[in-house]
């Protein structure tokens, strides 16, 4: 499958976000010891998947080919216990004209950081896309805010990139 979407880093957090639909994505990148894993387990809600992404040879790092691989929870535990890079954020479903954006509120050590992604059916409909207010910058490109390179990391590994690009810390006010 081939994945088409644009990331931006959040200038505030919609009002209304705190009554939509949400849920918690655990995320452990393997192998540990690669700076930018391509494989990725994840605890979606009550699901559990392995998804290998890698960008499209020749294309740039938002058109990728995305394989997934079904798990149960115990195929989850046990392939888990590998180790690698972990991150924790709760994902909401925010309704925005005839699309949705996938809002993620990190946690723990990268509380603080919210990014947003709109996912599109052809490249048509991606170039044409016109991102809402709440959104502050594109960062579709910027690999440090890949979910492997996150992984693991602090928000204060990240700060001076993300002052760079005119970031400031966000909180879900609920």
């Amino acid at each position: 499958m081939i994945e088409l979407e644009r990331t931006f880093l959040a200038k505030y957090i919609p009002k209304d976000l705190a009554g939509c639909k949400s849920k918690e994505i655990f995320d452990v990148y393997i192998p540990k010891a690669k700076e930018h894993p391509t494989i990725r387990m994840r605890k979606n809600g009550d699901k559990f998947e392995m998804t290998k992404k890698e960008p499209v040879h020749g294309t740039d790092s938002s058109h990728q080919e995305e394989q997934t691989i079904i798990l149960t929870e115990e195929e989850f535990k046990e392939i888990s216990k590998i180790g690698g890079k972990e991150l924790r954020k709760i994902r909401y479903c925010y309704p925005y004209k005839d699309k949705f954006a996938e809002i993620d509120i990190f946690q723990d050590l990268l509380s603080g950081l919210v990014v947003m992604d709109f996912e599109f059916e052809t490249m048509e409909e991606k170039e044409s896309f016109i991102a809402p207010d709440f959104c502050l910058i594109e960062v579709t490109q910027e690999k440090f805010l890949a979910g492997g390179m996150l992984a693991g990391k602090s928000f204060s590994e990240i700060e001076n990139y993300l002052k760079e690009l005119g970031y400031s810390k966000l909180f879900l006010k609920k």
